[in-house]
């Protein structure tokens, strides 16, 4: 039995009070999952009493597993194959997914509702590029200590104290804008998500109203994420630091490089546990602490699984990233005046307006592109997970409106979790 609060899609009414802690939020977990290809409420696949039908065995065909067991290779049984396949209301089948399926599902959407999705992506990469560029211009195009760093072989402290003020102001405004746009575009990408699952259609104007109760909490989560893996690559390298500080130079080195790796991986191993809780946030309409129990509970006995295919994501976001901004790349020296040649021989290009322009153009294609694909990622795991857990296929159904799984009052998704 789960002890899940329901399926809470942003913007619905409460339509049923939350199960109490020990019940599922559809029936509880694998218990409340209907046989396959059977409806809830169906008595059976034949009179009482009467067994069903042996499958037919061609030549070396292995002999069918025992009754309740899985077929060969944890595949299943020989008696499942020829079953109806799982609804599909909208983007993704109604079923546990697989990693080419989450990864369908999130292109899906983003060709479903191309109008909001782009809409959103493409305003958040705008606001974010916009805030970098005129912070680079502002404080590094001209900055005479970065330049001296650039051509002096020994820079006094005012050119390294001009260079680092410079450099720190503009990472602070970059940061600051890509925080504000990721949250904005995770909370309304993932009701987009949680919309095209059940096949409704879901319009720009409606994506903002119904993420926007739950901004600031998502905000505070995000920082609060952030902080957990950031303490625990400082916690592993503090040994070392003290410990060179102390006199000890080379073994303080070396007991910090340990100490940085081993933090590296607690922290990769933090930030899996706690990747769901952004969905979790926003479709339960959960607070920020139970929104980090509730993804550490989805995650648990999944980790490998879900690292992969998150790794996967941040791969391909990598790779698609690259190929978008490469035009880019190789154009905006050749306008700002320093030819292709400067490129190529991997020196610094003069950060004239132009050439910001021209990167910053590249970079609000590519992130208009990746971020409906990270973002959709993760809320379809956290309903994969749910699937697998919960069996929030079947409150899917209901709310889709399938055939033999009940009906859901029009305008409401079922389940609401109370806000906390």
């Amino acid at each position: 039995m789960s002890d899940s609060p329901g399926w809470a899609s942003p913007g619905s009414s409460p339509s049923d009070p939350p199960p109490s802690s020990g019940g599922g939020a559809s029936g509880g977990g694998s218990e409340g999952r209907p046989p396959l290809g059977k409806t809830p409420g169906a008595s059976g696949s034949g009179a009482p009493g009467q067994q069903p039908p042996a499958a037919p065995q061609g030549w070396g065909a292995p002999p069918p597993p025992p009754p309740g067991q899985p077929g060969w290779g944890g595949q299943p049984g020989w008696d499942q194959w020829n079953q109806p396949p799982a609804a599909k209301p909208g983007v993704i089948p109604l079923r546990p997914l697989g990693v080419g399926e989450i990864l369908d599902g999130a292109i899906s959407t983003a060709r479903a509702h191309w109008r909001t999705v782009l809409g959103i992506a493409l305003a958040v990469a705008v606001m974010i590029q916009l805030a970098s560029t005129v912070a680079t211009g502002v404080w590094l195009r001209d900055n005479s200590g970065l330049q001296a760093l650039e051509t002096e072989t020994e820079p006094t402290m005012d050119d390294l104290r001009e260079a680092l003020n410079g450099t720190l102001s503009t990472l602070g405004v970059e940061m600051l804008a890509t925080l504000i746009g990721t949250v904005v575009a995770t909370a309304m990408l993932t009701v987009v998500v949680s919309r095209a699952v059940l096949g409704r259609p879901v319009s720009l104007g409606e994506a903002w109203r119904d993420s926007r109760p739950q901004l600031l909490r998502l905000l505070g989560l995000t920082l609060l994420v952030g902080l957990i893996v950031i303490s625990a690559i400082a916690l592993g390298t503090l040994p070392g630091v003290l410990l060179a500080a102390s006199g000890s130079t080379a073994g303080g080195a070396g007991l910090a490089l340990l100490g940085g790796f081993a933090g590296v991986l607690v922290a990769v191993w933090l930030w899996v546990r706690y990747c769901l809780s952004a969905p979790a946030l926003m479709l339960e309409r959960q607070g920020v602490i139970a929104a980090l129990r509730r993804s550490a509970r989805l995650v648990r006995r999944s980790w490998w699984r879900i690292f992969g295919i998150q790794l996967l994501t941040l791969v391909l976001v990598f790779i698609i990233g690259m190929i978008i901004q490469l035009p880019a790349s190789l154009l905006a020296p050749v306008l700002s005046g320093d030819g292709l040649e400067g490129f190529l021989s991997g020196t610094t290009a003069e950060m004239s307006w132009t050439y910001l322009t021209v990167i910053g153009i590249g970079a609000v294609l590519s992130s208009t592109i990746t971020l409906p694909l990270s973002a959709g990622v993760t809320a379809l795991l956290y309903m994969d997970q749910r699937i697998r857990r919960e069996a929030l296929d079947l409150e899917l159904a209901r709310a889709a409106g399938v055939p033999g799984h009940g009906q859901q009052p029009s305008g409401d998704v079922p389940g609401n979790a109370p806000g906390t």
